[in-house]
């Protein structure tokens, strides 16, 4: 590392098994991150780290001096052959349960922390110095830091991958949002259904955020997805023990801390819709939702999603909401207005443009069509 960036942090790798013991510095970290991220929190990461993350880890960045503060922390994982040759990448750590990839960094020194971070990249024989963040956010003062830091070094980067998904951020107009997001015609076709569901039983919203409470809840969530397509695709977490265990363990962490909470719909005492909702700082994430389809004419799921929506909106300390959904989700799409554009960020740490950061550029773009092209062939097949 440059000489003034070395007085003033100190920057290693560690395998994310072994993260465990610097819990309590990365939980005060994730209270200080520029930008909150949820998945990166020790109570999720530890707990998916068993199931997804058996070759990662992460980069800490810590202050130097005797009293040293983790100010920033980068998980990923070195695909050596991402592109079926040998063109190492430093991809950021995140799996089919974590879509969001913003490294906590502390907000007072987000840029020099993310400079000593690249310079120990670019020094590190065994480390690459290509960088591929996925779900990043495009704008913000994360992105903003990031950019600063490519440009003080001479980096390149290139944006791949781009796309948005549903957010909730009603700064202030959050009275009467619901009206406005969906119309009070389907406003009022909502209540009707409500009046249905009312037909069979007493119809209630519960809301679990105590560990005890949310291990009960997440049995029924479990048992809603377990019967709806997932289930028939043979990828809901129950008929898996890895996956159940992780979602057992992230959530009692986290619902200690809370930062986890657990919706129901019911009808008497049958829950018939679940979301799962996490939290970090001002920022929520609708994390999980499953219902039971043999209500869907009630449209049980969306029921629900309105009932938390509101909630989100009544609470004065949630500043924005982020939907986890796909691109053009045909639900919570139609519920939450605003977007998260989102993008996978190629870096080069090193200055100038390298024959090998062109290549990669390239090989990502086709890897992303071959993907859109599967899927395509995919979802042909399905129908």
């Amino acid at each position: 590392m440059h000489g003034t960036i070395e007085s003033v942090f100190r920057v290693e790798w560690r395998p994310l098994a072994e993260l465990a013991a610097i819990a309590e510095d990365w939980r005060a970290l994730a209270a200080r991150a520029l930008e909150p991220n949820v998945f990166y929190e020790p109570a999720f990461a530890l707990a998916a780290a068993p199931v997804f993350g058996p070759d990662a880890g992460a980069g800490l960045v810590w202050s130097a001096g005797a009293a040293p503060r983790l100010m920033g922390l980068f998980p990923g994982r070195t695909e050596w052959r991402r592109y079926g040759i040998a063109l190492p990448v430093l991809v950021g750590w995140t799996h089919p349960y974590a879509p969001l990839g913003t490294p906590l960094v502390d907000r007072d020194a987000a840029t020099a922390v993310i400079a000593a971070w690249f310079d120990h990249l670019a020094g590190h024989p065994e480390l690459p110095n290509i960088v591929l963040l996925p779900y990043l956010p495009q704008q913000g003062a994360l992105a903003q830091a990031l950019d600063q830091a490519v440009a003080a070094r001479g980096g390149k980067q290139a944006s791949r991958a781009r796309h948005q998904r549903a957010l909730l951020v009603p700064e202030d107009r959050r009275i009467g949002y619901l009206d406005r997001a969906i119309g009070r015609r389907k406003r009022k076709e909502l209540r009707r259904q409500r009046k249905r569901l009312a037909e069979g039983g007493v119809v209630m919203r519960g809301t679990a955020g105590e560990p005890a409470t949310v291990a009960a809840a997440l049995d029924d969530f479990l048992a809603l997805e377990a019967g709806g397509w997932k289930g028939r695709a043979g990828t809901a977490a129950r008929a898996n023990r890895d996956l159940r265990n992780f979602f057992e363990t992230a959530l009692a962490q986290l619902a200690g801390e809370g930062k986890a909470r657990i919706e129901r719909l019911f009808v008497d005492a049958r829950a018939i819709a679940a979301i799962i909702v996490l939290r970090s700082s001002a920022t929520a994430w609708c994390w999980k939702i499953a219902y039971d389809e043999s209500f869907a004419r009630a449209s049980p799921g969306v029921q629900l999603l309105a009932d938390v929506t509101q909630a989100l909106l009544d609470d004065p300390g949630i500043a924005r909401a982020d939907s986890c959904a796909t691109e053009g989700h045909p639900m919570i799409d139609h519920v939450w207005r605003e977007r998260l554009p989102l993008a996978s960020r190629l870096i080069s740490v090193t200055a100038g443009a390298s024959f090998r950061f062109t290549l990669a550029c390239a090989l990502e773009a086709l890897r992303l069509a071959a993907i859109g092209v599967a899927k395509a062939a995919r979802n042909l097949l399905r129908r």
